[in-house]
Order: C-alpha cells, then structure tokens, then sequence
C-alpha cells in the first residue's frame, strides 16, 4: 500500500471529523511540496518553518510529514528541540578537541538521514543561540531539509535575548533555507474533538489518594526514587506508576533530562499540591556590559526582567509537562487554584501560554490513549 502524502493526510483527517483550517490548509500544501522534493531527491530542497500560537496543529502537521516520509523509506528523524539540545551538547562534549566539531555534526548527521524535523523551537539560551546560528549553517550546507515548529517567527527568535546579534546568523539561514510559514488563528485544535476525562483538580487530594489506588491496586510503596543523583520522597509508587507532591518535582534542582529519565520509568504521573505559580513581587534588573568567551562584549545597560526563586520551579514545571505531553503519559494534579490562574503574570508567561493549553489537552479521553515515544526516530545525534 502506498503511503499517505501529508496533503492527503490531512485531507483523511478532515473526512474523520477534523475541523477545516485554512491556515493548516495553506501549510499542509507546502509541507507536500516539502515532501515531493524530498522523494524527487532536488538538491536544494528548501524545508518549512511553521509558527503560530498554540494549539494551531504544528506538531501533528509535522507528524503528518514525518510519517509520511517513513512510509517512503526517506531516512528521517524527529525530535523534540529540547531533546535535540540535549544530545547536541552531549555529542560536542565527546568532540572535545576537534577542529570544528559543529561540522563534524553536521556531516554525520546528514549521512544518517534526509530530513530533520525538530518540535518546539525555542531559544532563550545565549549559549544555545551562539550554536545554532553555526550549525544550521553547517546542516544546510550539507543539503539536510529541516522541518521546524514554533510559536514565534524566526525574526521573533530570542527577541530580547542577550547579545541577539550572535543568533541572527540562525534567524539568516532559516530564511534562506526554509518556507516560512505561519500557522495563525484563534482556534485552539488541542481542546476538541474529544470527550472530557478529568485529570485536573483543585483542593481535591482525596481524588489522588484514589486514583492511585485504582491505577496500582497495591499497597503503597513510599521509598524514595533516584533521580539523577538525588533521593526525591514521593506519596506513593509502583512499577508504573508515581506520585509526588509538587515541591519535591519542581522545587527540586533537577534539569530536563532528570525528567525525560522520569518519563521512561513511568505511565503515569500523579502531581499533588500544586501552588498557583504566579509571583508579583519583582523588580527590574540592569545588566551591563558582560564578557562572552573571549570577546568583550559593550552592552550597556538593559532593564531585564527578574526571575524569583519560584519561577526555577515553573520552569521545571513546564518541563514536566512538556516531557508528559511529547510522551503521552497523563498527568494528574491536585492543585491550589484553576488552571487559568496557576501563572497569570510573571517573566514565563510566554512558554507558559504553551503549558496551559497542553494542559488543557491532557483533559481528554484521546489524551495518553497512545504515546508518541515511537514517533522520535530514535538515535542519538
């Protein structure tokens, strides 16, 4: 049989009940122009940046694609860009010492595969920034396609970052390189179709202490787990599944890949005491002139904004949240306030507009009914 082209895809999807889009309408036709140079093997092929706000259908467009291209035999690999942030320090830090080591990247990847498709892009990360800026470079040297999604623009990419100029060799070559697309609209496709499963609560801990006890129908076992190098105390535990209170997840100082290592042990993730999150006591900060590498940099003085203490705990948060979302696991939470007020103002509002929707998805029955774990291609970089 055949494989599903992404227009055709997309045209399946609208027959079982999709909601039509015009904008996903726009963007789909050139993910298929995308995907018929790939089979058609046209040097040059340009690659696609979709951006919108969240919820508009960026990662299942991409999904689309990239199964897509599987079924072709095309030689690809999906991932989630912190995952591909991840294993690109990883890898740099076994090239330790070799003369140009982003090249050397660059090469191996695109003897692995045709196309690289990368969810999520977000840079907030001066280090981050100064990398892609070179090795995207290096990738569309080497004739690799990219499909990237994200909730901003390229020009929009690290707007008010420190020492942004070091990043617009990026934001130069995705316009180069890639159609970029916008993905707009007011219509959020992460809330329908699909009926209500509670997974949310507010003051409610007795509905964890149950649903534990439904998921495992054990005894609770409340030795500590290890994670990374540290012991975190935990409500409750079995083979599968994990509850933890809040404070010993999120106030903990784990990283992001304390949590991918979460996610591969567990199939569900109970989350108690979970405080309203927004912090309005902040105060302007001014950064001046600082050092990056070698190079002096003359900055002069900017106003930035403050991050308290409590946001280190938002942002492992969202990371928690993004790590269940990408892998299909539900997450349950007892919190102290509704959704829509768990970060209403605060430096995080941004990344956080991504997490309530997420959230919100995590509300339905569809949610967790099958992981997207297989859909990564697999491999390191």
């Amino acid at each position: 049989m055949n494989p599903l082209s992404p227009y055709s895809a997309w045209l399946s999807a609208l027959e079982s009940g999709f909601a039509d889009d015009a904008a996903q309408h726009h963007a789909v036709e050139w993910l298929e122009g995308c995907y018929r140079g790939v089979l058609a093997n046209e040097p040059g092929a340009r690659g696609v940046y979709l951006w919108g706000p969240v919820g508009r259908g960026k990662t299942w467009l991409m999904d689309q694609f990239f199964t897509s291209l599987q079924g072709a035999g095309v030689p690809a690999r999906r991932l989630h860009f912190h995952h591909f942030m991840q294993q690109l320090h990883k890898r740099l830090f076994q090239l330790t010492g070799t003369e140009d080591p982003l090249q050397v990247l660059a090469r191996e990847l695109s003897a692995e595969i045709r196309v690289l498709c990368l969810d999520e892009l977000f840079v907030s990360d001066i280090g981050d920034a100064m990398l892609l800026g070179r090795l995207l470079r290096h990738l569309f040297e080497q004739g690799l396609v990219l499909l990237m999604t994200s909730n901003q623009s390229p020009e929009s990419l690290y707007e008010d970052g420190f020492n942004r100029e070091q990043f617009l060799p990026a934001v130069a070559a995705i316009t180069r390189h890639m159609r970029v697309v916008p993905v707009q609209g007011e219509q959020d496709h992460r809330l329908h179709p699909g009926r209500l499963h509670q997974r949310y609560w507010v003051n409610e801990p007795e509905a964890l202490a149950t649903l534990f006890e439904q998921l495992t129908g054990t005894a609770k076992n409340t030795e500590p787990l290890t994670l990374g190098n540290r012991l975190i105390p935990v409500l409750g535990r079995n083979k599968r599944v994990l509850w933890c209170r809040y404070a010993e997840l999120c106030e903990q100082p784990l990283a992001a890949q304390d949590f991918i290592a979460l996610c591969d042990r567990f199939d569900h993730v109970l989350l108690s005491e979970l405080p309203r999150l927004s912090c309005n006591s902040r105060q302007a900060a001014i950064a001046r002139g600082t050092e990056d590498g070698a190079t002096q940099v003359a900055a002069g003085d900017r106003i930035l904004p403050v991050l308290s203490r409590q946001d280190d705990g938002v942002r492992r948060f969202i990371a928690l949240v993004d790590e269940c979302y990408d892998r299909g696991i539900p997450l349950y939470i007892d919190a102290a306030v509704a959704m829509d007020e768990l970060y209403a103002d605060g430096a995080l509002v941004f990344p956080f507009r991504r997490t309530l929707s997420r959230l919100k998805e995590m509300q339905l029955v569809r949610f967790g009914m099958s992981s997207n774990g297989g859909i990564t291609g697999g491999g390191d970089l």
